[in-house]
């Protein structure tokens, strides 16, 4: 699979995603149904073209082939092979392919599960989603074509960046692209309700699947990228506001206030115009962290280099995209339906007020992320914005949001109460009570304090609501436990979700606890950090596959009984001439013993080392929750009624009516 292939299906993608884009709009403004039909086709064969491209760049790198700009500047001769491939998107070119290719699963997946979308819809979904499309595959093939060559290769290549020779690089950022991306169909089928003038409980049932499955991939691709920080930067901490860790949790925020509103269309036609403003935003903060990545406007550890003519190229597709679709949406919101009335106290007024407090800690984190740029353009000044800013503004905000969910669930529809609602919560709220005594005791700070009683609240109103549901205690246990096999999905899968959220707020409030310091020992030395000794027995020397590794040993005992060894160490990449830290944590779940090597100072015979310590309680349960929220949101997409959706019951209702 030559990479002539490669840029053959690349620009076969791109002329693909034009005719996409085109055609099926075209045929629905005219309700022909022939160029309506051909919106599938042309997106499996966006699909297929993409598919082949992909695969000829990874069989480049696979095969060393050094004539590819992108492979000689991205792998080398000695790199193991799973990082050879990993590499393809751990670049500029590669990221932007990988991102072109999951935005065509995207359109496949819509054509392929998208049948029992009406025919017009269906075809301005595609087209939307093929539009979107045809700019970033003009972006790959005239600024980032991973297939361009160089003459005469190298015998060998400049290698990878070593910080991004680990395995979560395998995982990371196709999981956490697909979130980004995945808020597309969303996006598309948000600009076809403004086109047809139309938002409907059977559009939020459409939606929500697509919204759901986004979230869930962003969660687990933050989560990913969190952990990776904490274990592979050697900093101890686990999310350092950094501005492109932002720019993934800005849609993340959005995409949460999507998935609650899309809910309240489905279930009670109400928040048509919020939804969609909520579906056109989510996308365009997604866009908008490709730009700022890209572009060289943000500093970070994360981002690319910088290059203006890739700038000012996405700068034109996000005003053509964001600015066009926010046109539209002025032009066109007017006309939906106001939908149906609800009381403030309401689980619909819980939930505008879960939406406000989501997007005012969005609109926090955009202002602390973006005001230093915009003051260095401005007025020249160079500033920054840190965790004291983040944590002084967002966290005032999630706490009465951790406290609004814990009952949420539980309230009616249109019109509610909050006493009889609080009644049935009143297990969870003496265990809410419990855990505050307890955490006062460990806790001084207030914010992490009420963040984790509040982090107890969720996880208990989530079980009180299951509870609740199935009539435990009230109803013998076997007719509680049958009551609970018949209980939708989506609902186990929310009160998950919610649980997850809970789980990781704990692990947030834990960590303001956590202990740490850095010493300059000999070997044989012993420090006290939390109960601890920690002892440096030994350091040696190894060779690597393409580095060689300084390792040391360190084995921490607790009263004399030993809890662990570990070996934390620093590699040379002498190709890169860079050297990294590798991280050693030992874990009980309940706690992390961190180890991290530093610089080794004094002579040949008397040599110290630089010694990172931490104990970090509760660490693991951030990343933990995250993967519990994700695994909720699965579970309700498993639920067959997101699957089949209201078109089919119309269908089946017509049907019964006809006879």
């Amino acid at each position: 699979m030559s990479p002539e292939l490669g840029n053959f299906a690349l620009a076969l993608a791109c002329c693909l995603a034009g005719a996409q884009a085109v055609l099926p709009l075209i045929g629905a403004q005219r309700r022909d149904p022939r160029l309506m039909a051909m919106a599938p086709a042309l997106a499996v064969g966006q699909l297929l073209a993409l598919l082949t491209s992909f695969a000829c760049l990874v069989n480049a790198a696979i095969g060393d082939d050094f004539s590819v700009q992108n492979v000689a500047a991205n792998s080398a001769v000695a790199k193991p092979l799973l990082y050879k491939i990993t590499g393809v998107w751990g670049n500029h070119e590669g990221s932007i392919l990988l991102w072109a290719l999951i935005l065509g699963v995207c359109g496949g997946a819509v054509a392929l599960f998208g049948r029992n979308l009406p025919s017009a819809l269906r075809a301005r979904v595609i087209a939307v989603l093929g539009g979107v499309s045809a700019g970033f595959l003009l972006f790959c093939l005239t600024t980032s074509n991973p297939f361009d060559r160089v003459w005469p290769a190298p015998l060998d290549g400049q290698g990878m960046n070593p910080l991004l020779q680990d395995p979560g690089l395998a995982f990371h950022p196709p999981i956490l692209y697909t979130g980004y991306v995945g808020f597309a169909v969303p996006f598309a089928f948000a600009i076809a309700a403004l086109i047809e003038g139309r938002v409907d409980a059977a559009w939020g049932r459409w939606v929500r699947p697509w919204a759901v499955a986004a979230w869930c991939f962003l969660t687990c691709g933050i989560a990913l990228g969190s952990w990776w920080s904490y274990y592979v930067l050697g900093w101890g901490g686990y999310w350092f506001w950094d501005p492109v860790e932002n720019a993934s949790l800005i849609p993340w925020l959005t995409g949460t206030a999507l998935v609650h509103s899309a809910i309240v269309v489905e279930k009670r036609e109400a928040l048509k115009i919020w939804t969609v403003l909520l579906a056109i935003g989510t996308f365009s903060f997604s866009l908008s962290g490709t730009f700022l990545v890209r572009s060289g406007i943000l500093n970070s550890v994360h981002a690319f280099a910088n290059d203006p003519a890739r700038g000012v190229f996405i700068l034109g597709l996000l005003a053509l995209v964001i600015g066009g679709s926010l046109l539209l949406f002025a032009i066109r919101a007017p006309a939906l339906t106001a939908g149906g009335m609800f009381a403030p106290v309401s689980r619909e007024g819980l939930l505008v007020l879960n939406n406000i407090l989501l997007c005012s800690i969005c609109a926090v984190v955009l202002t602390g992320t973006m005001y230093p740029p915009f003051m260095s353009l401005l007025f020249g000044k160079t500033i920054s914005v840190g965790k004291p800013f983040f944590d002084a503004t967002a966290a005032p905000l999630a706490i009465p949001l951790l406290a609004f969910m814990g009952f949420g669930p539980m309230m009616p529809w249109k019109r509610a109460q909050f006493w009889p609602v609080l009644r049935r919560l009143w297990w969870a709220g003496l265990l809410t009570a419990a855990a505050f005594a307890l955490a006062a005791w460990r806790i001084r700070d207030i914010l992490p304090l009420l963040a984790a009683t509040f982090a107890v609240w969720v996880i208990a109103g989530s079980a009180a609501d299951i509870a609740e549901r199935i009539r435990l205690f009230r109803l013998p246990l076997g007719q509680s436990l049958h009551r609970a096999r018949l209980l939708p999905r989506a609902a186990l899968g929310a009160a998950l979700a919610h649980a997850g959220v809970g789980v990781s707020v704990l692990g947030l409030a834990a960590m303001s606890q956590a202990a740490h310091k850095i010493v300059e020992v000999r070997v044989g030395q012993t420090e006290m950090l939390a109960g601890d000794a920690w002892t440096l027995t030994d350091v040696h020397s190894a060779p690597g596959p393409n580095y060689t590794s300084l390792i040391a040993t360190i084995e921490v005992r607790h009263d004399g009984r030993l809890v662990t060894v570990l070996h934390p160490s620093k590699r040379t990449f002498a190709s890169q001439n860079q050297t990294t830290t590798e991280v050693a944590i030992h874990t009980n779940l309940l706690s992390d013993l961190y180890g991290v090597l530093g610089d080794r100072h004094g002579t040949d015979a008397d040599p110290t080392y630089v010694l990172r310590l931490h104990y970090n309680p509760l660490a693991p349960w951030m990343w933990l929750g995250g993967l519990v929220m994700a695994m909720g949101g699965a579970l309700s997409l498993s639920d067959r009624r997101m699957r089949v959706g209201a078109p089919r019951r119309a269908r089946l209702a017509g049907l019964v009516a006809a006879r």
